[in-house]
């Protein structure tokens, strides 16, 4: 009886891990998406851009996997307490992760409609917020696999940053819209690509927040978020 609850308890694990894993595996395609958009926009590379947006179906291709693997874990093995906190968490992060991709890959489909585009200000502003962001979302989806509670409220407290880039940046952009009225349609696109870096942070946040309580079995106060009541 004892060798096969071992076995069980050790399959359980193994079930586990490979969940992780595909997690692991999306938050990377889902940065390096991110961080590739960023280059793309910078150096106007239109066909790396597009190859962003077809690349999208891999990572809408992992959170199925995901999610499969999830409820047929659910279903089989019934976890219980921190087990079934963790395989929830993994299965709703599958969802938030895709997203993140999504964002990453409108951030693309913009560079064709900025390939002309002189440097501005916003222009070197970006790719440091989204370097903040993609951090968030790498060190968020460790502390996930690791199961740090305390990784992921540090992942919290760098969101100020993200959101003090998008406040400058929609200045930035709304007077220059206001001084050349011209630059009004790629100023626009701009601002929409800050909004997604913007929301992948924000996404970020609301991982960290179901890290924390997978890994302690309460939710994050609203001292711990930053968020107003």
């Amino acid at each position: 009886m004892a060798t096969s609850s071992g076995h069980t308890l050790k399959a359980f694990d193994d079930d586990l891990d490979r969940l992780r894993a595909l997690i692991s595996e999306m938050g990377g395609l889902a940065e390096h998406a991110i961080r590739e958009a960023m280059r793309c926009l910078q150096q106007r590379d239109v066909e790396g851009a597009a190859k962003i947006v077809e690349n999208d179906a891999k990572l809408d291709a992992l959170e199925v996997e995901t999610e499969r693997r999830a409820v047929q874990l659910i279903a089989l093995r019934a976890p219980m307490a921190g087990d079934l906190r963790d395989v929830v968490a993994a299965l709703k992060i599958s969802g938030v992760v895709e997203r993140i991709g999504d964002y990453a890959k409108n951030i693309a489909k913009r560079v064709p409609l900025l390939e002309t585009m002189g440097n501005i200000e916003p222009l070197s502003l970006l790719p440091e917020m989204a370097r903040i962001a993609t951090e968030m979302v790498h060190d968020v989806l460790t502390a996930f696999v690791e199961r740090d509670a305390d990784a992921a409220l540090r992942v919290m407290e760098r969101d100020h940053a993200v959101d003090d880039f998008y406040d400058s940046i929609f200045r930035t952009l709304l007077t220059h819209m206001m001084e050349d009225p011209q630059s009004i349609g790629q100023s626009a696109h701009l601002l929409f690509i800050a909004k997604n870096i913007e929301r992948a942070g924000d996404h970020a946040t609301n991982i960290a927040e179901m890290v924390y309580y997978a890994a302690t079995g309460q939710h994050m106060t609203e001292a711990q978020t930053g968020k107003k009541p």
